[in-house]
């Protein structure tokens, strides 16, 4: 569900004045209206399949600190993941492009054991690996949520981690499109940052009508704390082209400058 923001501002007036437990986005999966994608869904043809930036936040496990855990298929399980931890963040790549098509182009999917107990990460995207873009987020719960505590998936939207485990949170592309800088059918890479959700984080809701809100999901957790990534699955997908190369991931450019370098030294040396 693609949500304008004319309509978000209505409904968004009419959850506020009413319960502070009923919003206005989509609910839990399984219910009438959920966004929420099966990981067994025939809509996904490619799955992450690298990853770089790993940077975990603090009060995570060593147990949990695998990136290759977020590579692949969704497996639906609590344990098949690599944590985040507190503002903690990664970059998955592809072994193609994510393109915009109709719809959804790709699903993120943690590792929650219910509907509302659930541990948010902000979803950005980059076409060079350098230049990233944060989807639009909004978060409507309330009040501060204990370590233990359940926030309302209908109180959250544009942020990944509003599913439980088995179950893909959808982006569109289309929400991105005209950015300068990125070429919402060429993206190859898709980058995650843990939301600390003790409120000192806040949504993109728009200051002329009240925003920011801050966010709030469990806090503080620990050992396995913050997003849990289970996967990242592309439905709108395109195959490199043979004649233009993948853009390298950042880390890579120091490796081909100093083999470079390398070479320019060899060559020296033959001639002299």
């Amino acid at each position: 569900m693609r949500t304008t923001l004319s309509t978000l501002i209505t409904l968004s007036g009419f959850a506020l004045a009413g319960s502070a437990h009923a919003g206005p986005f989509a609910p839990a999966a399984g219910s009438a209206g959920s966004t929420a994608i099966h990981k067994d869904s025939a809509a996904f043809v490619q799955w992450a399949t690298g990853y770089s930036d790993y940077q975990p936040g603090p009060s995570v496990n060593a147990a949990w600190k695998n990136p290759v855990e977020g590579l692949g298929k969704a497996e639906g399980t609590s344990t098949d993941v690599v944590v985040l931890g507190d503002g903690g963040r990664i970059t998955l790549s592809f072994d193609g492009y994510i393109t915009n098509g109709a719809g959804a182009d790709f699903a993120v999917f943690e590792n929650s054991f219910s509907n509302t107990f659930l541990e948010l990460a902000f979803v950005e995207v980059s076409s060079n690996g350098t230049d990233f873009f944060r989807f639009p987020n909004y978060s409507f719960t309330p009040s501060p949520v204990s370590g233990f505590g359940t926030i309302d998936p209908t109180n959250i939207d544009g942020l990944a981690g509003k599913y439980r485990a088995g179950y893909g949170t959808p982006f569109d592309l289309d929400l991105l499109s005209g950015i300068a800088g990125l070429d919402v059918n060429k993206v190859q890479y898709v980058r995650l940052i843990d939301v600390v959700g003790n409120g000192s984080t806040f949504d993109s809701y728009p200051a002329a009508y009240g925003g920011p809100h801050p966010i709030y999901d469990p806090y503080p957790t620990s050992g396995s704390s913050g997003f849990d990534l289970d996967a990242v699955g592309v439905i709108h997908y395109a195959a490199f082209d043979a004649q233009t190369p993948p853009v390298p991931e950042p880390s890579q450019w120091a490796m081909y400058a100093a083999a470079l370098g390398l070479l320019s030294v060899i060559v020296r040396r033959n001639r002299a």
